[in-house]
């Protein structure tokens, strides 16, 4: 395959609210850096620059000049997609598809995860661009490393899917697991543009009707907010993976983590040395000294105007602060 037939597209759409208050709507967790010293949006430029020549951002009004300014430093030729209003994942999709030629395959990952083990990411990366030049849909399935509830999951039989299951209770998650045969679901694709955009006429036409019509009359890649207005919001899971028939997945062996919650960046953070003390304990966001006194596993967040402080498992509840801080429209989704 010649390396300029492959396109790199980076989905940047999400807000982190699990992540607050570090994350907030002027700064997504995706332009972080504090993942050593580099955002999760670079090392996802940075681990990608050498399987395409192209790479297609597609974001939004409050990120692209996020965006715009990574990639100008790290010197990456890119096409920007600027959406006026968020629609989900399948609208995103197919704007880089209406984007590129036919025949090109779009490698889709989102803009904030964090991979090891590089050798079994290249290793999948070259399957499923080999599954993907045949015509298939194909998604990636991290072999898992434990019961997370965080994630979705991908009911395999050796490529073939079997099913979707969505974030599963830890019961759920405990049989999958006990299970063997299923994969957490990395929210990352490969397919040929052509493929994707004939399952989605398909499958969800109005989608694909209405995201062309709003990809035609863009002007400089920003679509038009009215437009936009009329794309039915639905990711890609719904509209096209979990009812295509074209669908194959790569099970996969590199580490992965999507940094959805302060859970997993404390997980991963414990990975490259950073401090707790004796019983667990974390600090982000201040170097001032801190005591815990008859907590475990606590996180305690500063930043200069929110602090938040957490129990480590019940991580997932941060979105529900988010959510009251939205619902009485609070400056402090913003920096």
């Amino acid at each position: 395959m010649k390396k300029n037939s492959l396109k790199h597209v980076i989905l940047t759409g999400g807000v982190g609210s699990r992540l607050w208050p570090l994350s907030r709507k002027s700064l997504p967790k995706q332009y972080l850096d504090i993942f050593n010293g580099k955002s999760l949006f670079e090392m996802t430029v940075d681990r990608n620059r050498n399987i395409a020549d192209t790479v297609i951002v597609v974001g939004n009004m409050d990120n692209c000049h996020l965006s715009k300014t990574i990639l100008e430093k790290s010197n990456v030729t890119y096409i920007d997609i600027i959406e006026s209003t968020p629609r989900n994942t399948a609208a995103a999709i197919a704007f880089a598809a209406f984007a590129s030629d036919l025949d090109d395959i779009l490698m889709v990952t989102p803009s904030d995860h964090i991979i090891g083990k590089m050798e079994y990411y290249e290793a999948a990366i070259d399957e499923a661009i080999e599954k993907a030049s045949k015509g298939y849909i194909v998604t990636f399935g991290i072999i898992p490393t434990k019961p997370e509830t965080g994630y979705g999951y991908i009911e395999s039989n050796g490529d073939d899917v079997i099913s979707f299951r969505e974030k599963p209770s830890e019961t759920s998650a405990k049989d999958f697991i006990d299970k063997g045969n299923f994969l957490w679901n990395s929210g990352m694709f490969c397919f040929k543009a052509s493929v994707l955009l004939d399952e989605l006429q398909i499958l969800a036409p109005e989608v694909y009707k209405k995201s062309k019509i709003a990809w035609e009359t863009n002007t400089n890649g920003v679509l038009d907010l009215e437009l936009s207005l009329d794309i039915p919001s639905i990711s890609i899971d719904y509209a096209v993976m979990e009812r295509s028939k074209k669908i194959k997945v790569v099970p996969s062996k590199f580490s992965w983590s999507d940094l959805g919650s302060f859970e997993s960046v404390y997980d991963y953070l414990i990975t490259i040395g950073y401090p707790v003390d004796e019983n667990g304990n974390m600090v982000i966001g201040t170097d001032n000294y801190t005591a815990f006194v008859g907590m475990k596993d606590t996180i305690f967040v500063c930043t200069d105007n929110a602090n938040l402080i957490l129990q480590k498992n019940n991580s997932q509840d941060v979105k529900n602060v988010y959510s009251s801080l939205e619902s009485i429209k609070s400056d402090l989704l913003n920096y």
